[in-house]
């Protein structure tokens, strides 16, 4: 495993494990004794970056984490607060009121079994908590050793700049697929501040692993899938173009589409960790291995420019959040 360093100081293997799918979103949830022995099978390959958050569960994805690892202080945990979900919808509410934070901070380190969290993101932005209301209280928080650093997860510019200002971000984490690049527009900013970028859905919730197909099915209720525009009726077929580049470009590289597709964002910029979700051993190997194939900067251009060019479906680019 390659690894690369967030913000300042957060040294990280390249390619991160989303563990939201083990509890919540992605299919009934794993049995806890599979599910810590896949997140030390992780480690033992090398991951030292496993992404989870309060709502995840909700609670439960945190205690697996502390269950496989015990505070283990060579795995580097992110979680988030400022989230809650209503029961039966995927729908977020936002709350980073500094009363919530503070309780929210307790529960995670108890769930986590650590003493410190080393990342701590803001889940999304709460339109009624201004960024300096909340990056004051992560200053504060930090003063006081519950976490380490912190970030935010679907953040504009303005807003990045704003928090940044008062308490040093030390990464994003936003969505970012071959699918969805709307977030390279942040690439200077990030930059400029020193910020690192966490991708999430880096494979387009799964599509981009080209391992399903028009007839592929996913429980209602239970995966979200089953709701995303990039898996309805249709859609494959619209996608045709962009899964054929894949392939080919897997098969130039003797590589799997997956890889491709994480390979092209590791080799675009040095500061960006693609945290891919599974529950599958045999695809965190793969989904790593990506760290090791070579795209020069010609073949990144190239492959963005395929990318303008080619069709491709709608793809799920988050809920709209809604007020309290």
């Amino acid at each position: 495993m390659k690894y690369r360093v967030l913000g300042k100081d957060l040294r990280v293997s390249a390619v991160g494990l989303g563990c939201m799918g083990f509890s919540h979103a992605y299919g009934r949830p794993t049995a806890k004794e599979d599910a810590v022995k896949a997140l030390r099978a992780a480690a033992d390959m090398g991951y030292t970056f496993f992404d989870t958050a309060e709502c995840y569960g909700p609670y439960e994805n945190e205690e697996l984490l502390k269950a496989a690892f015990g505070g283990n202080k060579e795995i580097a945990i992110a979680t988030k607060f400022g989230v809650t979900l209503r029961p039966g919808s995927p729908s977020p509410i936002p709350d980073s009121r500094p009363d919530i934070i503070r309780k929210s901070v307790e529960g995670s380190l108890k769930r986590l079994g650590v003493e410190r969290i080393d990342l701590y993101y803001q889940h999304r932005i709460d339109p009624d908590v201004e960024p300096e209301t909340v990056a004051g209280v992560m200053s504060e928080l930090m003063a006081e050793g519950k976490i380490a650093r912190w970030g935010i997860s679907e953040t504009d510019a303005d807003y990045l700049r704003r928090a940044h200002a008062v308490c040093p971000v030390t990464a994003i984490q936003n969505r970012y697929s071959m699918m969805y690049r709307d977030y390279e527009e942040l690439f200077p900013l990030l930059e400029e501040l020193g910020v690192g970028f966490v991708a999430f859905s880096p494979l387009a919730n799964g599509l981009l692993s080209d391992r399903y197909d028009r007839d592929s099915e996913f429980e209602n209720g239970v995966d979200y899938r089953a709701d995303m525009p990039q898996f309805k009726a249709g859609a494959y077929d619209e996608n045709v173009g962009l899964l054929s580049l894949l392939r080919t470009l897997a098969a130039e590289k003797n590589a799997t589409p997956a890889q491709i597709s994480l390979a092209w964002m590791l080799c675009k910029k040095p500061y960006i960790v693609p945290i891919p979700g599974t529950r599958r051993p045999e695809r965190m190997r793969e989904n790593a291995a990506a760290a090791d194939i070579p795209l020069t900067e010609d073949e990144v251009e190239s492959i963005d420019r395929e990318l303008a060019r080619v069709g491709m479906s709608a793809v799920f680019g988050g809920h709209a959040s809604k007020k309290r």
